[in-house]
């Protein structure tokens, strides 16, 4: 079940500003995202985003790699701009279960600017993807220093509860197909398009279900030409519809994530960096655990 991650990711050029525009011209591997693509950095007061704009290292996100292990020191956060990271238990029988899903909304690591330098949880990348990560020291700071940042992040932790709990009642009171209906849209929410790289058995996994009630419900949303599902690919047609079929648990979380960190502050245009200098944001390989927890 685990195995050794070697050799996934190579090294990019340095992104310049604040705008990953310039690097477009340099080919396919340059063309990274932009850091307020994801919506809590392009929410920081504008002083606050320039201060922590140095410290910002691109990292590929690989399906797989784990952020996170639980009571493992933690040094960095991240933003990830793309993809999607799950925040799962695990239990002493190495089952495990998704508690909130993370993606270009928010974070991973919000324990550090709590306080705590563990968590009791694992942090898992299900989807592929970017990020851009932070010393957890460097935000501290900010965090401690700043009330508008302060606010915006506790706010962030909130809708993260709000995700969280509601999870919990799902899982507890609606059926499988509801509830892959809601895990769907979130990870949609979360990613550029309709289709998701994803298996029967890693939705069995997150929801902590079996794999043949997944595959009942795929079948059914199938018949209904909600979505389609081929070769490890799920492709949403429908989305109204697969609206109509989810529990109510979609929409409260997606109400509080829109409440508290509206895109329409997350969306103003990026300012010019405060000099011409590059910082260093390569994308290269995150310094956590390296361990494959999906095939």
């Amino acid at each position: 079940m685990y195995d050794e991650l070697r050799n996934w990711t190579k090294p990019f050029p340095k992104h310049v500003g604040t705008s990953a525009s310039p690097l477009r011209a340099q080919g396919p591997l340059a063309d990274r995202p932009d850091p307020k693509q994801n919506r809590l950095l392009a929410s920081l007061p504008e002083q606050g985003y320039r201060e922590i704009l140095a410290g910002l290292e691109g990292v590929l996100l690989p399906r797989g790699l784990a952020l996170r292990e639980p009571g493992v020191p933690q040094r960095y956060v991240y933003f990830p701009t793309s993809g999607i990271v799950a925040i799962v238990y695990v239990l002493e029988t190495g089952a495990m279960t998704e508690i909130a899903l993370t993606g270009n909304e928010g974070m991973v690591g919000t324990p550090l600017i709590l306080g705590s330098e563990t968590a009791t949880s694992r942090a898992v990348v299900a989807g592929a993807g970017y990020a851009y990560r932070l010393s957890a020291s460097v935000l501290k700071k900010l965090f401690e220093r700043d009330g508008q940042t302060q606010h915006l992040l506790l706010r962030y932790i909130h809708a993260l509860i709000a995700q969280t709990a509601q999870t919990a009642v799902c899982n507890r009171h609606h059926a499988v197909e509801q509830q892959l209906c809601r895990w769907l849209l979130l990870s949609l929410d979360r990613m550029p398009s309709d289709e998701l790289a994803i298996t029967h058995d890693l939705v069995a996994t997150m929801l902590g279900v079996r794999r043949e009630s997944v595959s009942e419900a795929v079948g059914r949303l199938q018949a209904l030409e909600i979505l389609q599902c081929r070769r490890g690919r799920i492709t949403v047609h429908d989305r109204a519809k697969l609206e109509a079929c989810a529990c109510e648990c979609y929409a409260v979380v997606k109400r509080e994530y829109d409440r508290l960190i509206p895109a329409k502050l997350a969306a103003r245009p990026s300012a010019p960096a405060p000099t011409p200098t590059p910082f260093p944001a390569r994308f290269q390989s995150p310094t956590v655990s390296s361990s494959l927890i999906y095939g």
